[in-house]
This record gives C-alpha cells, sequence and structure tokens, in this order.
C-alpha cells in the first residue's frame, strides 16, 4: 500500500503521524474541519487499540473518518496468529460501518462505500480491516 501512495504522491499527501493515537486524531481533525473523511492507516493489534480513541471522537463528534487498519494474512485467519483481532467486534459499537476486505478486486468497492457510509446520513467513521495478502 505505500508503494501505491508513493506512486500516487502528486495526488495523494501522506503524513507520518509516527503514532496511531496522533494518524486517527488528525483524520478526525481533517474530517472535522472540511466535512470530507480523514483518513488513517494503522497497523494490527496495538495499532489499532491506539486508534479506537480517535474513531470513538469521530462517533460522538459525528466526524466522517476512514481508518484502514492491517491484518493478518487470510491463510492464517482465526487461528490466533500474532496481533489477530476480529475489527468486525472491537469497532462494530464505535464505528458506522466495519469490514474486512478478503479480496483484492473488491478493495475499490469496499473503499468506495467506506467514504460513501461517512458521509451518508449522519456522519461518522468506517473501519476497513485489509489483510497483508488479498
Amino acid at each position: 500500500m505505500l508503494d501505491a501512495l508513493y506512486d500516487a504522491r502528486d495526488r495523494i499527501r501522506v503524513i507520518n503521524a509516527r503514532h496511531e493515537a496522533g494518524a486517527a486524531n488528525m483524520a478526525e481533525a481533517y474530517g472535522k474541519l472540511t466535512g470530507r473523511p480523514g483518513v488513517a492507516m494503522v497497523t494490527r493489534g496495538p495499532g489499532a487499540c491506539h486508534a479506537a480513541v480517535g474513531v470513538h471522537t469521530a462517533a460522538q463528534d459525528s466526524t466522517p473518518m476512514v481508518l484502514l487498519v492491517g491484518q493478518v494474512e487470510r491463510w492464517v485467519a482465526d487461528r490466533e496468529a500474532f496481533q489477530e483481532v476480529d475489527y468486525r467486534q472491537m469497532f462494530g459499537p464505535l464505528a458506522k460501518w466495519v469490514a474486512q476486505v478478503d479480496r483484492a478486486d473488491r478493495v475499490p468497492e469496499y473503499v468506495a462505500r467506506a467514504f460513501h457510509v461517512a458521509v451518508s446520513g449522519r456522519p461518522g467513521p468506517v473501519v476497513l480491516a485489509l489483510p497483508e495478502t488479498c
């Protein structure tokens, strides 16, 4: 993903927050200031836990936000892999929609829906889990 973002650097600005909580708070602030979803990308396990505070803030303040969370590879899913978390369970009470993308060809569909849900009706946070390989 980082390679793709580098290739799109003339269209997508990437800011390194150096900590997941900071990234989530920055995305929440961007959404609050612009009305467009702020986007944060965090690692799995502890990274997602650190970002949960920003997701909760976005939910309480009706701020559009999209959080992309790394997930374990599909072939080790549901086997208690290192830092594996069921993000649908974890973020379910905090976000408008939580999903996990399991097929690479469906990434555009999920991302489009995430942005749509984040701004539709009462704005709020959306969480997408992205396995290392789809």
